[in-house]
C-alpha cells in the first residue's frame, strides 16, 4: 500500500510535523502543496533537531521572516521575489507550512558549473565592423569568480561580490573562461581569442566554490546583486539536475530579474541527449536558455534537451559550445590547457556566454530593446540547423542577422543525387566504358 512520503519510515513526529505529513500523503489537502518533494524527502532523512537549508517564499513582502521563526536569522532576505533563505529543523518547517502568509518551502539545492572559430561562426566581427563592440554595456557573470590579472579582462572588471569563500578570485577556472568568451579582448593572444563583446564591462559575482559547486540560495543572492548593479545582461553557466517546471525559487528569481529589465542567459545543462534533461534555472520561462552546438552546426550530444516537466520547449536557442578556447585563470587546470593564458573546454557553459555577448551587442546597437525583444530577435533570426525544437530551440544564434533583423537561411543539407547520378552509378558506367 502506498503510504505517501511520510509513511515509509517509523519515527516519532511532533504534532505540526504529523500535520504536514498528512498533507503530503494526501490525507489532508491544503491550498496547493507548500513543501517541495525534495524538502519532504530530506526531512525524513534528518534527525528531528537537525536543521536543513530552506528557501521560504511568502505571499507578500518577507517582513515576517524573523518574526515567524524566533531565533532564526535568515541567511539571505531577497527582494526580487518575496523570499528568504534560512536553516530550519523539521518542526519549524512543518509549522511554517501551516502559516497562511507562507506560500512555498523549497530545499536549498546544490548547483554546479556546467562545463577563435565560434565568434566568427555567429558573425560577431560583422557587428564589430558596424561600430558595436560592447562599449558601455554591463555584463554580470555569476560563477566561480575571475582572475582579475588575466590580460584579456584586466582593467574592465567594474565590480565584484563574493557569496562563497573569502575572495572573488577564481580558483576553479570556470568563471574566468566564461567571462572571457562573453567579453575577453584577446590581449594575451594578440587578438586571436577575442570574446563576443570585447569592450563590455564585467561585474563578477562569485557563487560557486573551487570545486565548481554551490547552493541555489547563493546564486539567487548573486543574481539580486547583479540587478542592483544595473547590469544589462546576466550570464548563468550553472544549474541543477532536471527536469523542472520553472516554479522553483532560482527560476522565479531569474524571471523576476528579466521583469526588472535585465536579459538573463542560462545554460541548458550537459545531461543530453535524453529528453526532459533541462534543469533549473534553464527551465525558467523568461530567460534565454542556451544549448550547445559545434563548429559544424551539429547539436552537441551532451547538450540538455527539453521539454520542461510542464511541456514547454527548451532550450530556446543554441550557440557554439564545443572545444571553445578562452582565458585560463592562473594556477587552474580546467579543460584542456592550451598554454599559460588559455584553455579549451566544452559545455553549455561555453555556449551561454556567446548568447550573453550577443545580447550585449544588440543592446548597444539598440538600447530601447526590452529583454523579451532581445530574446525574440535572437530566436527569430537563428539559423535552423535541422534538429527538433527541444534539441536546437529556434536554431543556432547569429548575432549579425539579429542585428540586421533578418532571419538566417537554414543550414544547407548535402545534395541528394538524382536517380542514376550517384557515385556508384558513375563508377559502374566507367567500368562499362559508357560515356
Amino acid at each position: 500500500m502506498n503510504r505517501g512520503w511520510c509513511g515509509w519510515r517509523k519515527i516519532a513526529l511532533s504534532a505540526p510535523f504529523r500535520s504536514a505529513c498528512k498533507h503530503l500523503a494526501g490525507e489532508e489537502r491544503m491550498e496547493g502543496e507548500k513543501i517541495s518533494k525534495a524538502l519532504s524527502a530530506a526531512m525524513l532523512q534528518k534527525p528531528e533537531a537537525e536543521s536543513l537549508p530552506v528557501i521560504v517564499k511568502y505571499r507578500r513582502e518577507p517582513l515576517a521572516a524573523k518574526a515567524l521563526v524566533k531565533g532564526v536569522a535568515p541567511t539571505y532576505q531577497y527582494t526580487l521575489i518575496p523570499a528568504a533563505a534560512m536553516r530550519l529543523n523539521r518542526e519549524q518547517i512543518a509549522w511554517l507550512a501551516e502559516q497562511a502568509s507562507v506560500e512555498h518551502l523549497w530545499l536549498d539545492m546544490p548547483v554546479h558549473a556546467l562545463l577563435d572559430e565560434s565568434v566568427r561562426l555567429i558573425q560577431a566581427p560583422a557587428v564589430w565592423q558596424a561600430g558595436f563592440r560592447g562599449q558601455g554595456m554591463r555584463i554580470a557573470v555569476v560563477d566561480t569568480g575571475i582572475d582579475p590579472h588575466h590580460p584579456d579582462v584586466a582593467g574592465r572588471i567594474a565590480a565584484t561580490a563574493t557569496f562563497v569563500g573569502q575572495s572573488y578570485y577564481d580558483d576553479n577556472g570556470h568563471g574566468t573562461h566564461v567571462a572571457s568568451i562573453a567579453a575577453g579582448n584577446g590581449a594575451a593572444s594578440h587578438g586571436l581569442y577575442v570574446g563576443v563583446a570585447p569592450e563590455a564591462s564585467l561585474y563578477i559575482a562569485k557563487v560557486l566554490a573551487s570545486d565548481g559547486s554551490g547552493m541555489m540560495s547563493d546564486v539567487m543572492a548573486g543574481v539580486e546583486w547583479a540587478v542592483e548593479q544595473r547590469v544589462h545582461v546576466i550570464g548563468l553557466s550553472l544549474g541543477s539536475s532536471g527536469p523542472c517546471d520553472g516554479t522553483d525559487a532560482l527560476s522565479a528569481t531569474c524571471d523576476a530579474a528579466v521583469e526588472r529589465g535585465v536579459v538573463v542567459c542560462v545554460a541548458a545543462g550537459n545531461s543530453g541527449p535524453g529528453r526532459y534533461t533541462v534543469g533549473s534555472p534553464g527551465c525558467a520561462r523568461q530567460v534565454i536558455t542556451v544549448g550547445a552546438s559545434d563548429d559544424h552546426d551539429q547539436v552537441a550530444s551532451f547538450s540538455s534537451r527539453g521539454p520542461t516537466s510542464d511541456g514547454r520547449v527548451k532550450p530556446d536557442i543554441v550557440f557554439p559550445g564545443v572545444g571553445i578556447v578562452a582565458a585560463r585563470a592562473a594556477g587552474t587546470a580546467m579543460g584542456q590547457v592550451v598554454d599559460e593564458h588559455y584553455t579549451s573546454a566544452s559545455g553549455t557553459s561555453m555556449a551561454t556566454p556567446h548568447a550573453v555577448g550577443a545580447a550585449a551587442l544588440l543592446l548597444q546597437a539598440n538600447p530601447s530593446l526590452t529583454p523579451r525583444e532581445v530574446k525574440e530577435l535572437l530566436m527569430r533570426t537563428a539559423r535552423n540547423i535541422g534538429y527538433e525544437a527541444n534539441a536546437q530551440g529556434a536554431g543556432r544564434g547569429d548575432v549579425y542577422q539579429a542585428y540586421l533583423g533578418e532571419p538566417s537561411p537554414p543550414t544547407p543539407e548535402p545534395p541528394t543525387p538524382e536517380p542514376g547520378q550517384g557515385c556508384l552509378t558513375a563508377i559502374l558506367r566507367l567500368l562499362r566504358g559508357d560515356t
